[in-house]
């Protein structure tokens, strides 16, 4: 029993955060303009491979052709078709890390790249502006040539 005590202590911060989600979720479930999507434990790569798991299963089963399998069909697939919103147009990566670590692999082919050595809790609009100018400035071609 000091166990388990122990457990519901040390957990009851999370316990909390998961109160407040479900509070926020309620509090907010009429709202149309914005959607937030928390990537909790998520993996660019896994996605990727369960879309795919789930693309042969559907040819293996005569639902579809190989020839079939487009982008679209991918996409469709992912775990992050979860809304209507599009791939990111910028994705900032804070704290000097020269990386996406795993994070949005297929959905990042054409967004923009902005590093700032600014750390998350930091990160504030002074630092959102300078990010937003910075994407201002550049030329997107969605993989074509100019």
């Amino acid at each position: 029993m000091l166990r388990f005590k122990k457990l519901l202590e040390d957990e009851l911060e999370n316990f909390n955060r998961l109160e407040a989600v479900e509070h926020t979720k309620e509090a907010t479930k009429h709202n149309t303009k914005t959607q937030v999507i928390f990537a909790v434990s998520y993996s660019g790569k896994n996605d990727i491979v369960q879309a795919c798991q789930n693309i042969s299963k559907k040819v293996r089963n005569g639902v579809m052709e190989p020839n079939e399998v487009t982008e679209n069909v991918i996409e469709k697939e992912l775990e992050t078709k979860v809304t209507s919103i599009p791939s990111p147009d910028l994705l900032i990566r804070t704290s000097g890390e020269l990386r996406i670590s795993n994070f949005l692999l297929w959905q990042l082919a054409y967004s923009e790249l902005y590093f700032c050595q600014t750390f998350w809790p930091d990160f504030g609009e002074s630092q959102f502006v300078e990010a937003l100018q910075c994407f201002q400035k550049r030329g997107r071609r969605f993989g074509k040539r100019i």
